[in-house]
């Protein structure tokens, strides 16, 4: 497979959006290829563990673009680090936009693909979206009801009124003195936290890992104003009809929002692959429990995009 490095508008916002697209081995831009729209994590970046996939599953034969969000990593926008859900979510609908404006894309066989946060916003933009034909998400966060309800989900949701005032506070400051009021997006430091996948956050985001400069950890508190509220599986119940693929690790404090996918999905066509052995974390990146998920997910997407037939663009 080849990588570009691509810049393209955002159809919602008007952002320069930063993207790699990736194209199979073998590219012949006379054929029209199967795509999946790649999406990163909360505070992620294309070139962490959403580029790993990107380039996996062009090695499966599609063509993958792995964006970076609006106001995040490469991409436009100000101000940096907004991590607004509504925004992320229509950043794949863009990208499925640009997707249809190349000639050897096949529109008809457009997925998506998501880890963490990302996970959750492509399930969102899928169930807003049916150009998107088919969606797979490792180690899935509704990130609204991550805070909400907590990391382990046994939070009472009226407790993070708090984080609503906090967030309302923030863009207070920042309407009258400039000031950008900043929220981690993965803990700091090693000790801030007593989830054993969230001490592992901050080694992937906070060491030689798999840290970068372009995702310095960091959010805009002004973003808790929609996140705590936002439901990224809202009426998945009606409106998730697409192939539905979720991959989970077993012993993943985050499971249970995956969990909560499968069933609230409204699907016929929905599987849950768990792989053994593997957190939330360690399907980032270790390639033991990577490579078993796309194991998995590439033949999903090959069933329901299909790679063997590529017709003339």
């Amino acid at each position: 497979m080849s990588q570009e490095k691509i810049s393209y508008k955002n159809t919602n916002n008007g952002i320069i959006m930063s993207a790699y697209l990736d194209l199979p081995n073998d590219f012949d831009k006379n054929k029209a290829y199967p795509a999946i729209v790649i999406t990163h994590p909360g505070g992620g970046v294309k070139e962490q563990t959403a580029g790993i996939y990107g380039r996996k599953f062009a090695e499966h034969g599609f063509v993958t673009i792995v964006t970076d969000a609006s106001y995040q990593g490469e991409s436009g926008g100000e101000p940096r680090q907004l991590e607004n859900p509504y925004i992320r979510t229509e950043d794949i609908s863009s990208a499925v936009d640009y997707l249809t404006t190349l000639p050897y894309i096949d529109n008809e066989r457009i997925g998506a693909w998501g880890i963490c946060a990302g996970g959750g916003y492509t399930v969102n933009a899928a169930i807003n979206d049916k150009r998107i034909k088919a969606v797979g998400t490792v180690s899935a966060v509704n990130i609204g009801h991550m805070i909400s309800k907590g990391w382990l989900g046994d939070q009472d949701m009226k407790d993070a009124i708090g984080s609503l005032q906090f967030g309302a506070q923030a863009r207070t400051i920042e309407a009258n003195s400039g000031d950008i009021v900043q929220m981690p997006m993965a803990p700091l430091n090693e000790d801030d936290t007593p989830y054993t996948d969230l001490k592992e956050a901050w080694e992937y985001y906070h060491t030689d890992r798999a840290q970068c400069s372009t995702s310095p950890g960091y959010g805009t508190a002004r973003s808790l104003t929609q996140l705590v509220t936002y439901d990224a599986y809202n009426m998945a119940e009606i409106y998730l009809t697409q192939p539905l693929f979720v991959v989970a690790g077993s012993i993943a404090e985050s499971k249970w929002m995956s969990d909560d996918l499968m069933e609230r999905a409204g699907t016929d066509n929905k599987q849950m692959y768990i792989v053994e052995g593997a957190n939330h974390m360690k399907l980032y990146d270790i390639p033991q429990y990577l490579d078993e998920a796309v194991a998995q997910l590439a033949p999903f997407f090959k069933e329901h995009l299909g790679v063997a037939e590529l017709a003339e663009a």
